[in-house]
């Protein structure tokens, strides 16, 4: 349909182009349940679960903690290779979205593979997923919930683009832990 085409449909680009980052309300759960995400389960949860499907498509990663966060000093994600994913107090501070219900938008060919592996990420198993990674500097991790929606005949890489581009549109920059100033740190 015009909605899934659009990436979320929740408001009209002329809308969106001109809601303030308080205003904008695209990137709250009960938008984009009305966009199709389901599932809205913690991480925890999610490292047993098999109710996400295992075709492509997109999920989102909300936190529903304070606003700014106290970020917490060091990752709780595991080590890959010897690699510590954490990040500076600056880089975190740098990316925060204030206001922002979704702090990562990502994209997977196999959504069920997908969310256990960054699930047990976050657990602190050395599980190379570091895309999102700063979302394990947020106090409270159980507070983060995980949700999806299947993109069939889309490639799951420019559903994902879509909607990161949309999210930067509404709030001036991308969701918390897709932001591109915290690559190489």
């Amino acid at each position: 349909d015009e909605a899934y085409a659009r990436g979320m449909g929740a408001m009209h680009p002329d809308e969106r182009a001109s809601a303030s980052p308080a205003q904008s309300k695209s990137f709250d759960q009960r938008s984009l349940q009305k966009a199709g995400f389901t599932g809205w389960m913690p991480f925890a949860a999610a490292r047993s679960s098999d109710e996400s499907p295992r075709t492509g498509g997109v999920y989102v990663v909300r936190y529903d903690g304070a606003d700014p966060p106290k970020f917490l000093p060091a990752s709780c994600g595991g080590w890959f290779k010897d690699r510590d994913p954490s990040v500076t107090p600056d880089t975190l501070e740098a990316n925060w979205v204030e206001g922002a219900e979704i702090v990562y938008i990502g994209k997977a060919d196999d959504l069920r593979r997908r969310i256990k592996q960054f699930a047990d990420f976050g657990a602190g198993k050395p599980v190379g997923h570091w895309g999102g990674r700063l979302i394990w500097h947020l106090p409270n991790p159980e507070r983060l919930q995980i949700a999806w929606r299947e993109a069939p005949g889309r490639l799951p890489l420019q559903v994902e683009a879509e909607l990161i581009s949309q999210f930067r549109d509404e709030n001036g920059k991308s969701p918390f832990a897709n932001n591109p100033q915290m690559l190489g740190r």
